[in-house]
């Protein structure tokens, strides 16, 4: 696992809850203007351009699948996504559920164990109460991230934690 830069809380090893971590993948754009847009935001630094999701892994021997959960634009590649780059106004966005058979090997930190005995659970309460507009830079998959995790596990600004300690 890619955690080799940063040091997982005391209570990631301790017994208790599912296990929690947080992934991220580069963010992509299909052909034509949203791939411009998303090469033009690169050349200029405007930010890590670098999507963030939260994943669960259950302590039950029963369940070996891995649940991911994300927040993104409704069209992902869409022009008007794109866009949202620059414009920082907001787009409509969906909570995303989905499940991996394990958990990845890159790009993927262990944050700690959840502080109930269902995570998933957990996240879905959270989840039907995250408002959808999606801003970048103001409501977007990094704060989802930061508030899910803090709501799983008591731990505040992971994804800025992460940054810096991949990017040092």
């Amino acid at each position: 696992m890619a955690s080799q830069f940063f040091k997982p809380p005391a209570n990631a090893t301790r017994g208790g809850g599912d296990a929690v971590y947080v992934a991220s993948v580069p963010l992509r754009a299909t052909a034509g203007p949203p791939q411009l847009i998303m090469s033009m935001a690169y050349s200029l630094n405007i930010r890590n351009l670098q999507h963030f999701m939260v994943l669960i892994k259950p302590s039950s021997p029963n369940r070996q699948e891995v649940l991911v959960f994300d927040f993104q634009p409704v069209n992902p590649e869409s022009i008007e996504a794109a866009i949202s780059v620059f414009s920082r106004k907001s787009v409509p966005g969906v909570v995303m559920q989905r499940k991996l058979k394990n958990v990845p090997k890159q790009r993927c930190w262990m944050v700690g164990l959840s502080k109930g005995n269902n995570a998933m659970e957990m996240a879905i309460e959270f989840n039907s109460s995250w408002e959808t507009d999606l801003r970048i830079g103001f409501h977007d998959c990094r704060h989802y991230t930061n508030e899910l995790v803090q709501h799983l596990t008591g731990e505040i600004q992971i994804v800025e934690r992460l940054t810096r300690s991949y990017s040092s």
